[in-house]
C-alpha cells in the first residue's frame, strides 16, 4: 500500500471521526422528531463553534499512547497513561465524559488495576468504540491486529460488549484503510466479535435494514424504553447501519447518524472514521474540515493542542520520495515506542490542519508515581471476543459478505418508536 495514500486514509479515518463529533454533538441524547422540531434536518454544523467532544479528546489519547508503544502495547501501558495523562492530574473536575470513564478513573484512583478497574457499571458503554479507530488506522488492512490491540486498550476500561464494540470499529476501519468494500468492511468487524454477541446481532440487523433507510437502521436496533444511549451494541450498530446505507459515501453516512439521534455524537464519530479511511481526506467537505482545529482540552486537558491529524501521521509510515513510505517512529515494526508525550522522537507535533510541524516540549518520562498497581495481562472476563488469526495478505479485499440473519432484541424489548 503507498505511503501517500496511507497516510490519507488514516487523515481522513481520524478527521472524518472528529467531523462527526462535531456535527453530532448537539443531537446528542435527541430523538429524530425533537431534532426535526429544532433544526429540520442536519445538513451541517449547527454550532456557533463546533468541536470534538470526549470522542475527539479520548481518539487522540489512544491514537498518542499507540504511538508510543506500536504493537507492543500492554494493559500496565494503557493503566499507566489513564494515570499520567488523566487520573494523577490535578486540573479540577473530569469534564464532559462518560459514566465508563468516570467509573473507572475511581477504581484507578483507589488503586484498582486492569482488569479490575473496568468493573463497574457502565463497562458494556460505547466508550472503547468511540476510541478505537486509531487502532485500525494503525493496523491497516490487518482487522485481527486492530481487534486485539483495542481489546488491551479496553482492558482498563470496559469489559463484555464494551470491548466487543471497540473491536468491531477497530476491525471495521482497519479493512476500510486498505481500501475494502462496504460489504468487507462490515464482514471484518463482525469476524471479530462472538456470533451470539449482542454487539453482532445488533450489527446484522442494521445492516440488513440498511437499504430501506434511517427508520428502519434506527427502528431495528434502538431498545425501546431504555434510557441510556450510550450502549455499545447500539451506538456501533447504528454507526455500521449508517456507512452500510450511503456504501462509505462520506457526508450521506455521518447525516444519517446525526439525525438518528441517540448518542448521535459517537456514532456519527465512528461512521466518520469507517468513510473517511474508505475514502481518504478529500472525501470530507471542506467546510466540515476547514472547522476542526487542535483539541481544546474540554474533557482531557492534557490533549488540549492536540491534532487529529498530528495523530493520523504518527500512525502510518512516512512517505517517502517515490510514495511507497517506510516506517516512522511509531512502533509498527518492533513495538517500540517514544518518549514523549506528542508520539515524536524528537519533541515535535503537528499542531495545525496542514501538517506543519511545530516544536513543543516533551512531556516528562512515566515515573513510578505513574506506573500501575498490579500489573496484570487480563483483557477482561474469561470467554471474550476471540481475536481470528491474521488473514492472508488482501484477504480483506476478498472478505465474503456477512451472513444476514435477523436477530431478537435483547431480553425481549421492543424497538424504540422511530419518531
Amino acid at each position: 500500500m503507498a505511503g501517500t495514500a496511507l497516510r490519507e486514509r488514516a487523515r481522513g479515518a481520524l478527521l472524518g471521526l472528529a467531523v462527526g463529533d462535531a456535527l453530532g454533538a448537539p443531537a446528542e441524547n435527541m430523538k429524530p422528531s425533537q431534532i426535526r422540531a429544532r433544526w429540520g434536518r442536519i445538513t451541517g454544523y449547527v454550532a456557533e463553534r463546533p468541536a470534538g467532544t470526549d470522542d475527539t479528546e479520548y481518539a487522540i489519547f489512544s491514537g498518542l499512547l499507540l504511538a508510543r508503544h506500536g504493537s507492543a502495547l500492554t494493559p500496565a501501558h494503557v493503566e499507566a497513561a489513564w494515570h499520567e495523562w488523566i487520573a494523577d492530574r490535578d486540573e479540577g473536575p473530569f469534564r464532559g465524559a462518560g459514566f465508563s470513564e468516570r467509573g473507572t478513573l475511581e477504581n484507578l484512583r483507589r488503586g484498582l488495576a486492569a482488569p479490575i478497574s473496568a468493573q463497574h457499571r457502565h463497562a458494556w458503554s460505547d466508550g472503547l468504540a468511540m476510541r478505537a479507530a486509531p487502532y485500525g488506522v494503525f493496523a491497516a488492512g490487518r482487522p485481527a491486529e486492530a481487534a486485539r490491540l483495542v481489546a488491551v486498550d479496553g482492558s482498563v476500561s470496559h469489559d463484555g460488549e464494551g470491548i466487543y464494540g471497540g473491536q468491531a470499529v477497530a476491525a471495521g476501519v482497519a479493512a476500510a484503510m486498505a481500501g475494502a468494500p462496504t460489504v468487507a468492511v462490515v464482514a471484518s468487524a463482525l469476524a471479530v466479535v462472538p456470533d451470539d454477541s449482542w454487539t453482532a446481532r445488533s450489527l446484522r440487523r442494521a445492516v440488513t435494514a440498511a437499504h430501506r433507510g434511517e427508520r428502519a437502521v434506527r427502528s431495528a436496533v434502538v431498545v425501546g424504553g431504555y434510557p441510556w444511549t450510550d450502549l455499545a451494541p447500539e451506538a456501533v450498530a447504528l454507526a455500521f447501519g449508517a456507512y452500510a446505507a450511503a456504501d462509505g459515501d462520506f457526508a450521506e453516512a455521518v447525516l444519517m447518524a446525526v439525525n438518528m439521534g441517540r448518542d448521535a455524537d459517537t456514532t456519527a464519530a465512528v461512521a466518520g472514521a469507517l468513510a473517511g479511511a474508505a475514502r481518504g481526506v478529500a472525501a470530507i467537505p471542506a467546510e466540515w474540515a476547514g472547522a476542526i482545529g487542535p483539541a481544546r482540552g474540554s474533557c482531557l486537558p492534557a490533549m488540549a493542542g492536540h491534532h487529529v491529524l498530528e495523530v493520523a501521521d504518527l500512525l502510518t509510515p512516512r512517505p517517502t520520495a517515490d510514495g511507497t513510505g517506510h516506517a516512522g517512529p511509531t512502533g509498527h515494526a518492533d513495538g517500540t515506542g517514544v518518549a514523549d508525550r506528542t508520539g515524536h522522537a524528537d519533541g515535535t507535533r503537528v499542531a495545525d490542519r496542514t501538517g506543519h510541524a511545530e516544536h513543543t516540549e516533551p512531556a516528562p518520562p512515566v515515573t513510578e508515581r505513574h506506573r500501575p498497581r498490579h500489573a496484570t495481562a487480563g483483557l477482561g472476563r474469561p470467554g471474550g471476543a476471540r481475536v481470528l488469526p491474521e488473514p492472508e495478505p488482501h484477504a480483506v479485499a476478498r472478505a465474503e459478505p456477512p451472513a444476514v440473519v435477523p436477530a431478537r432484541d435483547p431480553g425481549g424489548n421492543t424497538a424504540e418508536p422511530v419518531s
